[in-house]
C-alpha cells in the first residue's frame, strides 16, 4: 500500500486503526448518553424539555437514575462498529485515493483526499450504525413504559414492528446526510488545524515533540474541528431526532423541515450540541492517536 509513511501500511496496520476506532467511538458515545438522551428529547419535546439541566433533572425526577442511561447498549454498541469502519477505512480510503492520484498530486491535493476518504469510509460505517442507531433514538424518545429499554426487547421489538418502526435501514438517508457532511468536516478540519499547528505554532519536526505534546495538538485540534461539525450538521441531527416522533410519523423530511422552520432546526439544542461534539471529537481523535502512538504507529496529520 502506501509506501511514503515511516510504517508500514500493511493489514496489521488497519486492523490496528479499526480497533482505535472502536474505543475512540465506542468509549466516547456510551459515556456521554445521559447528554444524548437530554438533547434527543429537546429535539423532540421542546416543550418540555427547555434545557439540558432541567432536561436530566426531569428524566431522572420520572424515570430514576436509568431514565439518563437508557439506549446504552445500543449506543455502545452500534458506535464501536461505527467507528471501526470510521477511522479503519479513513486510513485504508486515504491510501488508496492518494496511491490512485501519484506522490506528486497526494501532495498537492491532500485536502481533497481527506474528504474522499472520509466520505467513503462513513459510507460504510453508517450502514453499520444504522439499525442501532433507529433503536436508540426509539429506546431513548418514547414516553417511559412504551417502549422496552433493554437492549435484546429493544431490537426484537424493532423488528417485530419494522413496518411501523423501518427499522433497520429506515433512517440510513437521513444518517448520510447529518453524518457524511459531518465526517467530512470533522476529518478535514481536524487534519487542517493540525497542519496549521505544526505550520505556525510548533515549527521543529513533529517527531522531536513529545508524545503529550502530540496528543495536546491532537486534541485542541479535534476539539475545534468538533465546534465547526456540531454547527454544520445541526439541522439534520434535528431532523433525525424528529423523524422518531410519532405526531411525525408518515411526513416527508421536506414537511417536517417547513413546519419546524429553518431556524429552530439550526439553533435548538445546539448550545448543548456544540459543548457534546467538541468535547466528544476532542477525546476521540485524543483516544485513537493515543492508542495509535502506544502499538508504535504515531499520531494522525502533521505539516
Amino acid at each position: 500500500m502506501s509506501h511514503l509513511a515511516p510504517v508500514p501500511h500493511d493489514t496489521a496496520y488497519y486492523a490496528k486503526c479499526m480497533l482505535g476506532g472502536v474505543l475512540a467511538c465506542g468509549l466516547t458515545h456510551a459515556g456521554i448518553t445521559p447528554l444524548d438522551v437530554a438533547k434527543c428529547n429537546m429535539q423532540v419535546n421542546p416543550a418540555k424539555y427547555t434545557g439540558l439541566t432541567s432536561g436530566l433533572a426531569t428524566l431522572v425526577r420520572e424515570e430514576g437514575q436509568t431514565g439518563i442511561w437508557k439506549g446504552f447498549g445500543p449506543t455502545f454498541v452500534g458506535y464501536s462498529l461505527q467507528g471501526m469502519f470510521k477511522y479503519g477505512l479513513y486510513e485504508v480510503f486515504k491510501d488508496v485515493y492518494s496511491d490512485l492520484a501519484g506522490e506528486e498530486n497526494a501532495k498537492k491535493f491532500k485536502p481533497a483526499i481527506w474528504l474522499a476518504g472520509s466520505a467513503s469510509a462513513e459510507v460504510f460505517a453508517d450502514i453499520a450504525l444504522c439499525p442501532l442507531e433507529m433503536t436508540k433514538v426509539k429506546i431513548q424518545t418514547s414516553p417511559s413504559g412504551t417502549f422496552p429499554t433493554s437492549f435484546g426487547a429493544a431490537l426484537a421489538e424493532m423488528k417485530k414492528n419494522k413496518v411501523e418502526t423501518r427499522y433497520p435501514f429506515g433512517s440510513l438517508v437521513p444518517l448520510w446526510s447529518r453524518q457524511i457532511p459531518y465526517t467530512m468536516a470533522k476529518f478535514f478540519f481536524f487534519e487542517k488545524i493540525v497542519q496549521l499547528f505544526y505550520t505556525h505554532v510548533f515549527t521543529e519536526p513533529k517527531e522531536t515533540y513529545s508524545k503529550s505534546t502530540q496528543l495536546g495538538v491532537t486534541f485542541a485540534s479535534g476539539y475545534l474541528a468538533g465546534v465547526v461539525c456540531a454547527i454544520v450538521s445541526h439541522p439534520a441531527d434535528s431532523i433525525v431526532s424528529l423523524m422518531g416522533k410519532p405526531a411525525h410519523k408518515g411526513k416527508s423530511i421536506g414537511q417536517i423541515a417547513s413546519e419546524t422552520g429553518m431556524v429552530a432546526l439550526a439553533t435548538k439544542g445546539l448550545g448543548t450540541r456544540v459543548i457534546m461534539i467538541g468535547t466528544l471529537t476532542g477525546f476521540q481523535w485524543w483516544i485513537y492517536d493515543t492508542f495509535k502512538s502506544s502499538m508504535g504507529l504515531g499520531t494522525t496529520g502533521g505539516k
